[in-house]
């Protein structure tokens, strides 16, 4: 973690309110948007054997839940809500686990899980939803495809992810309360599958949580893409034997983020070293240009060095420095 500067706690409280008020005002006179009210799912609890079959009903079951939130969203008047469950039960779609309440909780399968060899989890960061859950759900099919049919993705909408603009963006609280249910799906996943290759794919806050979510996770790799750092100094704070790789495109926003970890009290605003960097101990793969969103854009070098990592191929190219800084 990078150190701040002796003897001068007043700057650090000084910054912490600057960052507190200039991520809170922008959203301070938004409207929020009330909670839209949905049952309690009858389909719960871990994975199920991963069997063709056991997969089928599982996927079925979880429609139905599907069906159920979308008819309250439509009573409730949310018609934006009631669209995006709708999509959910689309023909084709595998809703492995759903959950309407607080916001919304999905957990998708790309691919067939059942003959899979390797699987991606893919972790996603601040701004990502139920409502606007089509950017994960792109990521997630681009990543399946650029790692063949043995390969099955799986979306892990688990939590409730920050606003981008906001405190808790810049903060660990969402990763804590986020992390124990990511250890759980993990280690059921585990013991559906115990034979395949898993990696986590965690981009920018999302590898926040995976970071906390590290040390109980059974993963062969974990990814950090477009962070702003994890909340640890380095590799061996994660205490997992998995193989950490990190990669930033040269056009990411977030190479501007600054890489303190600062605290006052209970709170702490940053999460500290950067993953690139060479303190660090991360594994660098190239991700060219990639922007902040566009890492699992089709035939990117992010995509494909990604994609590689998954599949356990030859070490994916290397940018001297990490992925242009």
């Amino acid at each position: 973690m990078a150190s701040w500067p002796s003897g001068n706690r007043l700057r650090r409280a000084a910054l912490i309110a600057l960052v507190m008020v200039s991520v809170a005002a922008p959203v301070s006179g938004a409207a929020r948007p009330a909670d839209v009210p949905a049952p309690v799912p009858a389909t719960s609890g871990s994975v199920p054997v991963a069997s063709a079959q056991a997969l089928s009903e599982r996927y079925a079951a979880t429609r139905a839940d599907i069906g159920a939130a979308e008819r309250a969203a439509t009573a409730h008047g949310d018609g934006k809500r009631a669209a995006a469950l709708r999509d959910f039960r689309a023909p084709g779609r595998q809703v492995l686990t759903f959950d309407g309440r607080d916001g919304g909780r999905v957990v998708e399968v790309f691919g067939d899980l059942s003959t899979a060899d390797r699987i991606a989890v893919m972790v996603p960061g601040a701004g990502i939803s139920v409502d606007n859950y089509w950017r994960l759900r792109s990521g997630s099919t681009s990543l399946q495809r650029a790692s063949g049919d043995r390969t099955a993705v799986v979306a892990w909408l688990g939590y409730q992810t920050p606003t981008t603009v906001s405190l808790a963006s810049v903060t660990s609280g969402r990763a804590e309360e986020a992390a124990s249910g990511l250890t759980s799906f993990l280690r059921g996943l585990g013991a559906s599958k115990p034979a395949a290759r898993t990696t986590l794919v965690c981009h920018s806050y999302g590898s926040v949580v995976c970071a906390r979510a590290a040390s109980g996770a059974q993963v062969a790799d974990i990814v950090l893409y477009g962070s702003p750092g994890t909340g640890f100094d380095d590799v061996a704070g994660l205490h997992t034997g998995a193989v950490v790789w990190a990669g930033r495109g040269s056009t990411d926003w977030i190479r501007n983020v600054p890489h303190y970890k600062v605290g006052l009290g209970p709170l702490a605003v940053g999460f500290g070293t950067d993953p690139i960097a060479p303190e660090f101990g991360a594994r660098i793969f190239d991700a060219g240009d990639s922007g902040h969103s566009d890492y699992l854009k089709p035939r990117s070098p992010s995509l494909r060095n990604i994609a590689r990592i998954v599949t356990s191929q030859p070490a994916p190219d290397k940018h001297p420095g990490g992925s242009s800084a």
